[in-house]
């Protein structure tokens, strides 16, 4: 069971999507599993063939757990039944959900005009269904099986809707008290630093007006790539800010993997991955953003895009938010807010003129930068976005 997120501890087992005796690649889907924010694809870590699947769909568990045993090439098989070795660690079963019956309408009498046929009566019963709240389509209006069927679908429909709402309020709640949890663990273990910068982005939306001008309506880019751009290149210079902490120790990421804040429609946020951001071009990145942004929203997100993060950006500009100082997610140890773009007096060449403004923040870790790391990376994006073209 993967670590989805900084105060995951479990999760539950929704559905294998391969079986034993199946190959399985790395990166490909093997498993959805529910979590406190949202259904994750989970992905194999390896490439090799389904030899045992240690979970059943329902089940609720750890991460860390071993839920299924992946024979690699030249690999022998799996230790037979009983052998698993002792890091699969117990799991709880969660019931199934059984839907109690409407209360049976067999000792109630009923009015002598109520037209129902027999076959019909014995159904009710059976169903469960009264036949006084029935309509009848029958012949002068006498209630048929297929009158007592429909009603039963719509009390199970009402049920399943009236369900559905009450588990989206559950699951904002736990999602609550999660968001609640890590951002309480990040205060009160990191030590946080604060660092903000105002950037002109005068060259950077007159390139982008051209660019745009360029390219058909469904490529067209968004100011919020650029800016994850330059966050994610800026990072190559001061890399000490691309870090997770694993133990004790706080080791630097290889690969630039940019979270990126969503709020979420029923509440709450998450933040995925964006893989390889320093090395996308912008009409990837532009692309692969607006898919990540989609199946945020959807569900649909994987488990890699969720424990991938080396460092988060959040944004509250469609708020008309100028300033936002974020809380680093663990293990991470670095963010950076953008505000809104705004119009202000600002000095060029010696005169003063309206330009487009953002606010540019950093929430960083004392344990492994300081301020002067700090303001050279914040000095190296402002840089980044006076050149665009190079982005």
């Amino acid at each position: 069971m993967p670590i989805l997120g900084a105060d995951m501890e479990k999760g539950t087992l929704i559905a294998w999507k391969k079986q034993p005796g199946e190959r399985v690649g790395k990166g490909e889907i093997i498993a959805e599993v529910e979590t406190d924010k949202a259904a994750i694809e989970v992905e194999s870590f390896t490439a090799g063939v389904i030899e045992k699947l240690l979970v059943k769909p329902g089940e609720v568990v750890p991460v860390g757990s071993v839920m299924a045993i992946i024979r690699t090439e030249g690999e022998v098989g799996a230790p037979p039944s009983g052998a698993v070795p002792s890091t699969a660690a117990p799991s709880v079963t969660v019931p199934p959900v059984t839907t109690t019956p409407l209360p049976s309408p067999a000792g109630t009498p009923e009015p002598g005009r109520l037209k129902i046929s027999p076959s019909a009566r014995q159904l009710a019963r059976e169903l469960g269904v009264d036949p006084a709240g029935v309509t009848g389509t029958g012949p002068d209006g006498a209630i048929t099986r297929a009158d007592i069927e429909r009603m039963r679908g719509e009390r199970v429909a009402a049920k399943k809707k009236e369900t559905a709402a009450d588990t989206a309020i559950d699951r904002q709640t736990r999602m609550r008290q999660v968001i609640a949890a890590a951002m309480a663990r990040s205060k009160r273990e990191i030590p946080h630093y604060y660092l903000g910068t105002s950037i002109d982005l005068g060259r950077a939306m007159a390139w982008l007006a051209e660019e745009n001008g360029r390219r058909p309506v469904a490529d067209r880019l968004l100011p919020g790539v650029l800016l994850i751009k330059a966050v994610a290149l800026a990072l190559r210079e001061v890399p000490e800010l691309n870090a997770l902490w694993k133990g004790t120790e706080a080791v630097r990421s290889d690969a630039i993997h940019v979270g990126v804040a969503i709020s979420l429609r029923q509440g709450g946020l998450m933040a995925p991955a964006l893989h390889h951001a320093d090395r996308q071009s912008l009409g990837d990145l532009m692309r692969k953003l607006q898919d990540l942004v989609k199946r945020a929203r959807a569900g649909t997100l994987r488990s890699s895009e969720l424990s991938d993060p080396t460092i988060t950006v959040t944004s509250l500009g469609e708020q008309s938010v100028e300033t936002v100082y974020g809380v680093i997610y663990p293990p991470q140890v670095a963010l950076v807010g953008f505000g809104q773009v705004v119009q202000r007096p600002w000095v060029v060449e010696g005169r003063v003129e309206a330009r487009p403004i953002v606010t540019a923040t950093l929430s960083a870790d004392h344990r492994v930068t300081d301020g002067h790391r700090g303001a050279r990376y914040l000095a190296a994006v402002d840089r980044l976005l006076q050149e665009p073209e190079r982005l």
